[in-house]
């Protein structure tokens, strides 16, 4: 899923972009923070965070500015090994500038934070952004954009890790901020839509879901027109709930449309265009058309290993994908190994417990029942059965 992409089970083969893939990566100026693109937060009055600044000199303000911005724009590219060191050279600069509680400090721990998100970096992601969320409530109030935006990525990081009360409850208090903040009609707002769709998705709750979608994509077509990339994340997003549904014939075109913003916008090599390729294979897998499937999944995990690396749980995916489109094929030899490097991610990355390794433990152990490997099988089903039995 999004922030797009997850597995949850033999019938759910690509979902990688319920989440929004690019939610907050800031852009910070002299007015507090800017607003980046994936999200459209309110901006504060120009002015605040030089209140921080004291007696340093504009210049290093600046300075810290650049080395944001030159972060943030590596991560929209997809160059996110580069964003990573600027973005921790960012957090020195203005720890050392601008002190430990500073709202410059807060900004930059938001920017790394989800961006080790983004890596399937949790454990690591998650001190930072709470510790830049706590930084502006202190310093901003309980009720300010900045901490929506804080909130907003708290909650991608929560659902990634299959923490789904808390992630909706975030999401709830951001989605709140943005309504005050912004009114009914902002684009801001439909993003955290988009968002809490997915997670009552994967509470089960998917009647309460696709209003959602469909306001978030009204919201942002009225905003932008129908070419714009945030829209492409909607409307990628409504194909994602009418695929699960089994409405293939909705869920097609949509996928089509947002493949065709992002390839304009982003260029034939990001993220999202793997994300994409995953999402239409699946509709592929689910009509018969495995050859065409094939085609689209390797694509998507060539681009995610070039762009992410080997140990994504974006390259997980796209794995799992393959191995289960090879066992619809009875290619067992091809299918065993490729679920074995998904589960060897998602275990690392994810867990041993986390739902998502169902979609790879089922079929995995599926393929050692039709090899005869009866033993390995049952080891297999009894960790899933566990896995489904903790009800995460």
């Amino acid at each position: 899923m999004g922030r797009e992409r997850r597995l949850r089970g033999l019938d759910r083969l690509s979902e990688r972009l319920v989440s929004v893939l690019l939610i907050t990566f800031a852009l910070v100026a002299c007015r507090s923070e800017a607003p980046g693109a994936g999200d459209r937060s309110a901006v504060p009055a120009p002015g605040q965070e030089l209140a921080d600044a004291g007696s340093l000199t504009i210049v290093t303000l600046f300075q810290w500015k650049e080395v944001n911005d030159e972060a943030a724009a590596l991560y929209q590219r997809g160059k996110y090994a580069q964003a990573e060191v600027m973005a921790t050279r960012a957090i020195q600069l203005a720890e050392r500038a601008f002190g430990p509680k500073a709202l410059q400090t807060a900004t930059s721990l938001n920017n790394l934070g989800t961006l080790l998100n983004r890596l399937g970096r949790y454990v690591e992601a998650e001190p930072l952004l709470l510790r830049s969320l706590r930084i502006r409530e202190e310093r901003l109030g309980m009720d300010h954009p900045l901490v929506g935006i804080c909130l907003h990525n708290l909650a991608l990081l929560l659902e990634d890790q299959a923490r789904y009360p808390e992630a909706e409850a975030a999401i709830r208090r951001a989605l709140a901020i943005a309504e005050r903040a912004s009114g009914a009609g902002q684009p801001d707002l439909a993003l955290r839509l988009n968002v809490l769709a997915s997670i009552l998705r994967k509470r089960k709750r998917n009647a309460d879901a696709e209003p959602l979608y469909l306001r978030a994509l009204e919201i942002q077509e009225k905003a932008f027109g129908s070419e714009h990339p945030d829209v492409a994340i909607s409307l990628n997003n409504l194909a994602s709930y009418y695929n699960e549904q089994g409405q293939f014939d909705k869920a097609e075109p949509l996928y089509r449309r947002a493949l065709e913003v992002w390839e304009v916008a982003l260029g034939p090599d990001h993220p999202r265009l793997a994300a994409s390729f995953g999402a239409i294979g699946d509709v592929f897998l689910q009509r018969g058309r495995l050859l065409e499937a094939e085609v689209l999944f390797k694509r998507a995990l060539a681009i995610d290993q070039r762009i992410s690396g080997p140990d994504h749980p974006d390259v997980a995916t796209d794995l799992n994908n393959l191995g289960f489109l090879f066992l619809l094929q009875s290619r067992l030899e091809e299918a065993e190994e490729y679920l074995l490097l998904a589960l060897a991610i998602r275990d690392k990355t994810l867990g041993p417990a986390h739902p998502d390794l169902l979609g790879t433990l089922t079929p995995l152990a599926l393929v050692y029942r039709k090899t005869g490997r009866a033993q390995k099988a049952e080891r297999l089903e009894q960790r899933a059965a566990a896995i489904r039995a903790s009800g995460r």
